[in-house]
């Protein structure tokens, strides 16, 4: 039986993308990178300015991606976080989990109407799942 609870949801998935991912260790698209990779998980990073984060290939766009990650984390400015989330959608991609300050409230609209769970003005993904920074 499939969770009500969309963090729940979310974090069912095994591989994720994470838009915004960076190479700077202070920023939060790197943190969350090294979350999941914490944890286990399979992470892409995306960012069309980066080749290699944190020892990981990067991706310029979602659709670079070299499978359909469960769900995506998006640490990027509002006005990139809508092409993200259009992305996605022709994806086919159904969890997105926009951290504070990302939130494109248009763009959650949107996914919303195609069916896509979408995380937003809540709790960071960090918080959640306890990020060590080391």
């Amino acid at each position: 039986m499939a969770s009500t609870d969309p963090i729940a949801a979310f974090l069912a998935g095994s591989s994720f993308a994470v838009a915004g991912a960076s190479s700077n260790r202070a920023k939060y698209g790197n943190m969350v990178l090294r979350c999941y990779q914490q944890r286990g998980l399979t992470a892409y990073p995306v960012n069309p300015n980066e080749k290699m984060i944190e020892g990981v290939q990067t991706y310029a766009t979602l659709a670079d991606l070299p499978e359909k990650p469960h769900g995506v984390s998006i640490i990027t400015p509002r006005w990139v976080t809508a092409r993200i989330v259009d992305d996605a959608i022709t994806a086919g991609i159904k969890h997105l989990w926009m951290q504070p300050g990302a939130e494109s409230y248009p763009a959650i609209e949107r996914a919303e109407a195609a069916g896509v769970s979408v995380i937003h003005s809540g709790p960071c993904l960090l918080v959640v799942l306890g990020f060590r920074d080391v």
